[in-house]
């Protein structure tokens, strides 16, 4: 065996078979750490073998218990696999992957937590809001990779989480913890501890000040699957993507409700994100779709005289989309908000950046600047034109059907889309925004001004 070195910048892995000052990858100053790795003098002879003869690999799923996070999954963890969980502080990782522990734990299978940023003490504190414990959930407070690898392979746990990854060290790499070396040297060893035990393994992770996975780039490429929680944390909502997933789908989208016992489940989310039931101006129900889940979303906006230059500001909502739609408003239906402040948001929560609400927050504007209140037992789907036409958008019957499960009774949806008839729901087909409006002011319910 030989031994050579490389150097690697904690920032973004970029390699180097020198240091130097500044790393061409990212273009930080002093970043390249030196690392030393081992190779082999000898050739390794690999051997190719036709595709055909090569027999399937069955996976198996084991579900978390956490139904919105199992929905992201595709069913569950996959028995040897890696999870990397991340997203902002407070924002309720841990909480999540303590849930699942909790879950699988309830189901009769030894779990464990390696709690590398929290004392036991804490880790129980904060495990007993979630409600009993059971004696199967196992705790290990530990910074050392060494310790918690034994833990996996001695104990074989059905399901493992690290809280977390960047907390983790191994004393033989001369670098600190958190950085490039230690963070991918640690995430090797416990993925292969998990994989040669069929352990499912959880890796809870940091952000960086851009909202961005911190660590090097390589631990994404590591894992079998990366999920990120976000939200609001001033508010109680909480969204779970799958940014990766070896084994299914990456459409699907979880919705949680953080709650003093922890985290809830959101089956019905559209009934949560709605607000007081206020019929308004400027107030209108939106359709909108996140991987394979239709949400009926308030759109609200606020048309205000202003002095200087008027102010755009969209909270939730796509600002490029916001001023599309005003130019559209003016050039189209005469609508002029040159002089005024336009503000427009998303109620409850939720991010509704897609084309499809489009004509939501076009009607929504127009109400607010004309004076006008819509029903709210009105809803409306559909992405808005340059020229002012309604285009269709995917799901449309999806879309709707959802909107009048939840109460709606009269749909606004693109002349052009392929949309079936449903019973005990009038559906307004329009060709322009302007149809839009007029089938909008049919359906006022009060003259404010």
């Amino acid at each position: 065996m030989k031994t050579r070195s490389v150097h690697v910048c904690r920032e973004c892995g970029t390699t180097s078979p020198r240091w130097i000052g500044r790393c061409p990858g990212c273009g930080e100053w002093n970043t390249l750490d030196e690392e030393f790795a081992s190779a082999s003098a000898g050739e390794t002879r690999i051997v190719a073998s036709p595709l055909c003869s090569v027999a399937t690999s069955g996976e198996t799923l084991s579900p978390s218990g956490v139904e919105e996070l199992d929905r992201v999954l595709g069913g569950g963890f996959t028995t040897g696999s890696t999870t990397l969980l991340f997203g902002e502080p407070g924002i309720g990782k841990s909480t999540l992957a303590l849930m699942a522990l909790r879950q699988r734990a309830l189901g009769g299978e030894t779990v464990l937590l390696v709690a590398a940023e929290e004392s036991a003490g804490q880790v129980a504190s904060r495990a007993s809001r979630l409600g009993d414990v059971p004696s199967n959930l196992l705790v290990a407070a530990t910074t050392n990779v060494a310790d918690a690898e034994d833990l996996i392979r001695s104990l074989r746990p059905a399901l493992c989480v690290v809280d977390s990854i960047a907390a983790m060290s191994d004393p033989s790499l001369a670098s600190v913890a958190g950085s490039v070396p230690q963070v991918r040297h640690g995430a090797e060893r416990l993925c292969a501890a998990a994989k040669s035990t069929g352990a499912s393994l959880v890796l809870v992770g940091h952000v960086t000040k851009d909202g961005e996975l911190a660590g090097p780039r390589t631990l994404e490429h590591l894992v079998d699957t990366v999920l990120r929680i976000e939200g609001e944390r001033e508010g109680s909502l909480r969204v779970l993507r799958a940014l990766k997933h070896r084994f299914g789908a990456t459409s699907e989208v979880g919705l949680l409700e953080m709650v003093n016992e922890g985290l809830r489940d959101l089956p019905e989310a559209s009934l949560a994100l709605g607000g007081l039931d206020l019929e308004v101006p400027g107030v209108v129900m939106g359709i909108a779709t996140d991987g394979s889940r239709s949400l009926l979303v308030e759109i609200q906006a606020l048309v205000a005289s202003g002095s200087g230059a008027p102010r755009r500001v969209a909270h939730q909502l796509s600002s490029q989309r916001l001023s599309l739609l005003l130019a559209v408003l003016e050039v189209r239906c005469g609508i002029d908000t040159n002089a005024s402040d336009v503000f427009a948001a998303s109620a409850g929560g939720l991010p509704a950046l897609e084309p499809g609400v489009d004509v939501a927050l076009a009607l929504a504007i127009a109400s607010a600047a004309q004076g006008f209140a819509l029903a709210r037992a009105v809803a409306c789907v559909g992405e808005v034109g340059l020229a002012g036409e309604l285009r269709a958008v995917a799901g449309l019957n999806r879309r709707v059907r959802e909107a009048q499960r939840l109460g709606a009774r009269t749909v606004i949806v693109p002349r052009t889309g392929e949309m079936d008839d449903v019973e005990g729901l009038r559906i307004e087909r329009c060709a322009t925004l302007g149809d839009a409006l007029e089938a909008a002011r049919r359906h006022e319910v009060a003259k404010v001004r």
